[in-house]
């Protein structure tokens, strides 16, 4: 049991003895750094229970707890707040236990654990991976990462948009104005060689749409009639007829995306238990939507395309099938939710997608519970904000994203050209210098990232982002090295544990209790599907450590006990960040 679980459980003892009721709401926060204590009990929220001076009842509780529990030293009343005070013997036993474990605050997945499954990334197969599929990846791989921590059964999929009028756009420009060019001809990633075509065909689409206006035609008759579409969803409906030449294109195409998704992925750290294809699950979704219209969960329109009306739960009407019988991305999602709890022994899955896919998650869940399947209770639509930059939104059609091999690279630039202006690598080798530019790019880049809450928007500037001062990536990797630089020079017998009658000080204490807060901070985390708590937990974690390197000798100091301590207690803090990092897809360098 944490110290906050036991005070809890006497706290409610103290209230329920006094005042003969239950404490209403029990709320710790850490006791303010200009009063004595450790962990602060707020007694207003009791109040509304308990009819009696808060500064009264804070002294009946605190009384009760410092002669029952043999943990609190003492405590003191200011106001409607009790202080309480730890003893020293408690963090003493805390800290011995936790020294030497690697695995401090990490559970393992417990036999009855519940199976999560966790979508991110989800890419087309027409374009390349670009900044906003970074944030995804991260922020699902990270919350895996979490909910695994938090003793989870976690299984990491993507499902891949392969088919659709958005890659027969790419498939009609290749045809047009390919002259059969390949990856390995054209000497490009195969995503980034699709990619352009994608770009091609909205070049000319745009054309072809002016040219038509000029002969008279509306913008939506434009829209609508220009001979580049009217190929392009004319090949939709030959693949969904299977005809063979289109296939073969369309698999030799979306070949080419998936090799360089995979040199993406690996290059970015993340990687997947299952990949799934729309592809594979459309027809099953189709199957669900013809049993849901004879079943009168869906009607159809006149011109023969499919629809739910939502309308009774505050939402719309939402297409499932087109009038020419090809499926949309809701058609998909059915179809590939539908598959996975088959495939999988589940009871969450996690959808990481950007926030303005909010209503087309509402109607998903909706439609699954509709059609029968009770695990539509289960699903979770995990919404992020868009990423932005100083020059503004990234448009993929008119090829003004920001490449995701692209950044990674720039990011590794970044990183050499500051490394090389602080001036601190003597001694490395060139591989060395080359891989130390990897680890601290991509720790900047994924920190400045998983630093946000998901839920907000993110304004990204990758030279902020390695900045070596301040709540960055290099910053904490910086901290880290350091403490390896200390383990290094500790050449004594630092095993022994600390003594019964060790005396803490105050730094060494803050520390501890900052060490204390990891296990609480995973679980809270996987709760809220959010790496920022334990982005801004490490933070905080090293800033408490710069706070003790600063004020206190490690090495130089004589007293062989104290000495011993502060090396393990350097130890302990580095394999938390270590820890921590790794929760968040970013390694840490052993020297910088």
């Amino acid at each position: 049991m944490t110290i906050e679980q036991i005070l809890a459980a006497k706290v409610n003892e103290a209230v329920t003895k006094h005042y003969e009721v239950e404490a209403p709401t029990i709320e710790f926060q850490p006791t303010r750094k200009n009063f004595e204590g450790d962990i602060t009990l707020v007694v207003f929220p009791m109040l509304k229970k308990i009819k009696i001076n808060p500064a009264q009842l804070a002294e009946n509780i605190g009384s009760y707890l410092k002669e029952e529990v043999t943990e609190v030293a003492d405590y003191n009343v200011v106001k409607g707040f009790l202080n309480i005070v730890i003893s020293d013997a408690y963090y003493i036993n805390f800290f011995n236990q936790i020294k030497d474990r690697s695995d401090f605050g990490v559970l393992l997945p417990q036999s009855d654990a519940s199976g999560i499954m966790i979508e991110y990334s989800s890419p087309n197969t027409n374009k390349p991976l670009h900044l906003g599929h970074i944030r995804n990846n991260l922020l699902g791989f990270s919350v895996a990462e979490i909910l695994k921590a938090a003793g989870n059964t976690v299984h990491k999929v993507q499902v891949i948009n392969d088919r659709g009028i958005h890659i027969c756009k790419s498939m009609v420009a290749w045809l047009k104005f390919g002259n059969e060019e390949t990856p390995e001809s054209a000497c490009l990633k195969g995503d980034k060689l699709v990619g352009n075509y994608y770009v091609k065909f909205d070049q000319e689409y745009k054309k072809e749409i002016a040219e038509l206006k000029k002969q008279g035609k509306s913008e939506e008759e434009a829209k609508a009639e220009a001979p580049i579409f009217v190929e392009a969803q004319q090949m939709l409906r030959n693949w969904e007829a299977n005809d063979p030449e289109v296939v073969k294109l369309w698999s030799t195409m979306n070949q080419w995306v998936y090799d360089g998704f995979e040199k993406t992925y690996d290059s970015l750290g993340v990687d997947f238990d299952k990949n799934y294809y729309e592809s594979e699950t459309y027809l099953l979704g189709k199957d669900n939507v013809m049993k849901g219209l004879e079943d009168g969960v869906f009607y159809q329109k006149p011109d023969g395309s499919v629809w739910i009306d939502l309308s009774d739960e505050g939402l719309d009407e939402k297409i499932v099938l087109r009038s020419d019988g090809t499926a949309v991305y809701m058609t998909q999602d059915i179809g590939t939710a539908i598959q996975r709890f088959a495939d999988f022994d589940i009871n969450q899955m996690v959808y990481t997608v950007g926030n303005e896919q909010e209503y087309h998650f509402k109607v998903l869940f909706l439609i699954l519970k509709k059609l029968g399947y009770d695990w539509a209770d289960a699903l979770y639509h995990l919404s992020y904000g868009m990423v932005d930059l100083p020059s503004g939104k990234m448009k993929s059609r008119e090829g003004t994203v920001v490449d995701a091999d692209d950044l990674i690279k720039e990011m590794t630039e970044t990183a050499r050209t500051i490394s090389e202006d602080l001036g601190k690598l003597d001694g490395y080798s060139d591989s060395e210098k080359e891989e130390l530019y990897r680890i601290i790019g991509l720790g900047a880049l994924k920190y400045y990232i998983l630093k946000v809450d998901p839920r907000k928007r993110i304004l990204f500037n990758p030279e902020e982002s390695v900045d070596f001062q301040g709540n960055t990536g290099p910053f904490i990797q910086y901290t880290y090295a350091r403490i390896q630089s200390i383990l290094r020079k500790a050449d004594f017998d630092t095993t022994a544990s600390l003594s019964e009658d060790f005396k803490f000080h105050e730094k060494e204490k803050e520390l501890i209790k900052q060490l204390q807060l990891f296990p609480e901070t995973i679980a809270l985390a996987a709760d809220n599907h959010s790496p920022a708590l334990i982005a801004n937990y490490t933070y905080e974690l090293v800033k408490s450590f710069n706070s003790f390197y600063q004020n206190v000798q490690i090495l130089g100091i004589d007293d062989e006990a104290e000495k011993v301590f502060r090396v393990q207690l350097s130890g302990t803090v580095a394999s938390v960040i270590k820890s921590a990092f790794k929760l968040l897809g970013i390694e840490v360098p052993e020297r910088m």
